[in-house]
This record gives C-alpha cells, sequence and structure tokens, in this order.
C-alpha cells in the first residue's frame, strides 16, 4: 500500500498532465477525422484555424470583458473555418484530390503569414481565463483547474458529438455522405450543407481546444499550431483517421506516453516519439486502431 503511494505521488502530476495535453490533441484530432471522413481531404490548414483562435483571445480580451471575449472567440474561429471551407475547398469540389490538398496547404500558409504580418512575428501573451487558470489540489498535487477539466470536458463534447451524428437529420446527413459520396448526392442530401456543417464542427472545437491549450501554455506565436497540429493528425491516424473514437483514444495515448518521455528525462524525444510511433503505425496496421478498410470504387 505504501509503494502504491509512493508510486502514486511520483507519477500522479504527469499523468493528469498527459491526460489533459491528450484531450487537447483529441479535440483538434477530431476536425481532421471528420473532413476526412467526409472528403478524404488532409485539413492541413486546421492547426492554423486552432493558432487564430489563440490569437483572436489575446486581441479580444484587450478589449471586452471575458464573458464578452470567450463567446467572440468561438464565433470568429466558427466563421473562419466556414469561410476557409466556402472559399478555398468549395470552388474545388470536382477537382483531383492533389488540387484540394495543395489548396488546403495554401491556406495554411496564408494565416500563418497574415497571423505574422499582423503580429510582427512577436509572441503574444494568452490572458488568463478565470476560474480554469486558478490553482487546485488533486490527491495531495498542486495543478491548474484546466488540467482536470480538459479530460471530463472533451469526453463530454464528443458524447454531445456522438449523440448529434446518431440521432439528428444533419448528422445522419453526414454518416451518409462519409459511406458514399456519389450516391448521397443523387439521393438528394445537400452535399455542400453537410460539408460546411463538418468545417464548423471542428472549428468549434478547435477554438474550445486552443482556449485549453493557452491557459496552460501561455505564449502565442503564428506558427504555434503547427506542432500540436502535427500531433493531433497522428493521433488521428493512430486511432484510424475517419474515427472520431480512435481519434480520441489515439490522441490520449499520445499525450499520456508524450508527458512520461519527458518526465523520465528524455524531452528531447518525445516529439520524435510521436512521429515514430505514426511511422510503425502506417507499417503494422495502416488503418489504425479503430479504421475501417475502405475500397476504391472503379
Amino acid at each position: 500500500m505504501d509503494l502504491f503511494k509512493e508510486f502514486l505521488n511520483q507519477n500522479l502530476p504527469h499523468l493528469l498532465s498527459g491526460i489533459s495535453i491528450g484531450g487537447q490533441y483529441a479535440l483538434i484530432a477530431i476536425g481532421y477525422t471528420m473532413v476526412y471522413g467526409i472528403l478524404r481531404l488532409i485539413n492541413f490548414a486546421h492547426a492554423d484555424i486552432f493558432m487564430v483562435a489563440g490569437f483572436i483571445m489575446v486581441y479580444a480580451s484587450t478589449s471586452f470583458p471575458m464573458y464578452i471575449s470567450i463567446p467572440l472567440v468561438i464565433i470568429l474561429t466558427v466563421l473562419l473555418g466556414f469561410s476557409v471551407e466556402r472559399c478555398a475547398y468549395k470552388p474545388l469540389r470536382t477537382a483531383p484530390r492533389m488540387s484540394v490538398m495543395i489548396s488546403a496547404i495554401g491556406v495554411s500558409y496564408l494565416l500563418q503569414n497574415l497571423a505574422i504580418y499582423i503580429t510582427s512575428g512577436l509572441p503574444k501573451i494568452y490572458p488568463a481565463i478565470p476560474w480554469i487558470s486558478d490553482r487546485i489540489t488533486v490527491f495531495g498535487c498542486s495543478t491548474n483547474r484546466v488540467t482536470v477539466i480538459t479530460p471530463f470536458l472533451t469526453v463530454a463534447l464528443v458524447a454531445i458529438l456522438a449523440a448529434f451524428i446518431k440521432y439528428t437529420k444533419i448528422g445522419i446527413a453526414m454518416r451518409a455522405v462519409s459511406r458514399d459520396f456519389e450516391t448521397s448526392q443523387l439521393m438528394g442530401i445537400k452535399i455542400n450543407t453537410v460539408i460546411s456543417f463538418t468545417f464548423i464542427i471542428g472549428s468549434f472545437l478547435a477554438a474550445i481546444g486552443s482556449m485549453l491549450f493557452f491557459t496552460s501554455y501561455t505564449t502565442v506565436t503564428p506558427t504555434i499550431g503547427a506542432m500540436p497540429g502535427l500531433k493531433a493528425f497522428v493521433a488521428a491516424v493512430f486511432g484510424g483517421i475517419g474515427s472520431i473514437p480512435g481519434a480520441v483514444v489515439g490522441a490520449f495515448i499520445i499525450g499520456i506516453c508524450e508527458t512520461f518521455i519527458k518526465a523520465a528525462g528524455y524531452t528531447t524525444f518525445s516529439d520524435a516519439f510521436t512521429f515514430a510511433l505514426l511511422i510503425v503505425i502506417l507499417v503494422v496496421k495502416p488503418t489504425g486502431l479503430f479504421g475501417e478498410k475502405v475500397t476504391e470504387k472503379v
């Protein structure tokens, strides 16, 4: 019993941190996996939408109180995601997949360079969000409240999303489109509405994820979205890209493993582990933990 208590005291902070980081990655990863599930497209701009959400909060908090800034961040981030889909992806709906991917990369660099221009490339300090930034004690371990809130909020949002996809009309349409794009179109499903709604959901979750992430990592830079975005993408692939539960499970596994690697003194290799995991999963099980093998129609 004493050994267990000692083990818990030594590792609980790392476990809490890992689960929290995993929850943040999960909220980003869901955006990747939902868009891929419907469009078979890796939305490279998704991580930069996450970054822009951070900057929106930085500037909004200087002019408005936090109870206005938080919904403003969510609304503007959702509008940005919707605009990206309408301007960069919708005109290329019938174009070759490579053209859409190039467009996604272009939007990513556009958002990064706009952020560099507006901020002069200087890092900005993310404002403290009341209550979730407070320090609390959990089983004798001192941590930020956001560390404890993140996994519960992530699971709650995923449960709501799962119910939405299963029981609502637009959710059923999303499942139909992800299963068979062409047939859904022939059956009268409004494809453009479904795709736009998918980007709206992904951007909403990215906005929530940015608030949780930047509460812990308080510096916002124009390239800050790159590494969390890549790790969230790896989580989506690891869990099975196109599978929402898979993206969440993959994100939590990566977050926990990454934290314990850092705790063991191998901080330099924590990022390398994530990408080594990507290589291994692609070699051993390309469809991921929960992914389904897709047969191309000819």
